[in-house]
């Protein structure tokens, strides 16, 4: 394992990390670890998503999936991403 510092840290982030850490019973060092964590996971491929939820959908509709539902969807989940 290695070490990292963080220098300079704005008090207001500060404060929300000990705040965040405090909801989920953490240190705060513990939930800075678990950010980057998430944060630096490798991203699946946009293909690799496009096609689980194009099985899902067939699954869930069978034959009498709607017309456009797969594009629609694709459509929602990109503005989601966008608003993250």
């Amino acid at each position: 394992m290695t070490t990292l510092s963080v220098r300079n840290l704005p008090a207001d982030v500060h404060r929300e990390l000990r705040l965040r850490a405090a909801r989920k019973g953490r240190s705060m060092e513990a939930e800075a670890r678990a950010i980057l964590t998430e944060a630096c996971r490798p991203r699946r491929p946009i293909a690799e998503v496009v096609a689980e939820l194009q099985r899902w959908i067939d699954e869930s509709y069978g034959g009498a999936k709607p017309e456009g539902v797969v594009d629609e969807l694709i459509r929602e989940r990109r503005a989601e991403a966008a608003r993250e």
